[in-house]
């Protein structure tokens, strides 16, 4: 097809849509079409969000421990080996390493293949439906206007007696190349609905897992720097805010 034959096409539909919003012209209302097109774009918007935050917690991880092993960078300065709380920054920078390390190694390998890669997958299955639904709408954009012709030529014939019988042949052609596409699309996208089920609830339990070892591993790593500060009783506490008060107090401090 030349590019001014397809040119002229897309004019025609424009100009058939155009006298569809305006009330000139029939509009072909597929209520199972609709149905199914509603879901799925939903689906898609809700997919493409999750993946969208799913990318964002890793990111966020990362971020988070990484900016833990720049604290500890910052704490080793303030002590050392002899000072009373220096073997607990020592062991806080080796463990916060550590957990950065998990981070960047295990936690995000994994998080990778089994979270974020299928969610990726599913969502690129869209712009193949979005770009067959735009099909669908030229070719029903087509067999609404071919219809239209029809209908005119019935309200005032032409003098040339071929022009109903080649307009209707057009019509119907334009009718059966429709519906073969619809068909196809209508019973397509029920099954990529329901492929969020093998995708979706895998990456799901995958990101609970993902959690869960994550949180699990810091809290046993920093649950044994424990025994490096006193216990805290509600004397220490309160001596504590004795002196935060004492320091409120001070004129070249002023209030914090």
């Amino acid at each position: 097809m030349s590019f001014l034959s397809e040119f002229k096409k897309n004019l025609n539909r424009a100009g058939q849509s155009i006298k569809q919003r305006t009330g000139g012209n029939d509009r072909t209302i597929d209520s199972e079409f609709e149905e199914e097109y509603e879901r799925f774009k939903t689906l898609e918007k809700k997919s493409e969000k999750l993946a969208k935050e799913a990318k964002g917690y890793l990111d966020s991880i990362r971020a988070m421990t990484t900016a833990q092993v720049r604290i500890t960078q910052t704490i080793e300065h303030f002590y050392d080996e002899t000072a009373p709380m220096g073997q607990g920054g020592v062991e806080y920078k080796r463990v916060i390493e550590k957990l950065d390390e998990e981070a960047r190694t295990n936690l995000d390998s994994t998080y990778r293949t089994t979270v974020l890669e299928p969610l990726s997958r599913f969502c690129s299955y869209f712009p193949e439906a979005n770009e067959a639904i735009k099909r669908r709408q030229k070719k029903l954009s087509d067999y609404d206007s071919s219809r239209a012709k029809v209908r005119k030529l019935v309200d005032k014939p032409s003098e040339d007696p071929q022009r109903l019988p080649r307009a209707e042949q057009e019509a119907n052609l334009a009718r059966e190349m429709y519906e073969n596409l619809n068909t196809i699309i209508v019973n397509d996208l029920p099954k990529l609905i329901e492929l969020r089920v093998p995708y979706i609830d895998p990456s799901f339990e995958a990101l609970v897992k993902s959690q869960l070892k994550f949180s699990q591993t810091s809290y046993e790593q920093l649950e044994g720097l424990r025994h490096y500060f006193p216990p805290s009783t509600e004397e220490a506490d309160r001596r504590v805010d004795d002196i935060l008060q004492q320091m409120r107090e001070l004129t070249i401090c002023g209030n914090f």
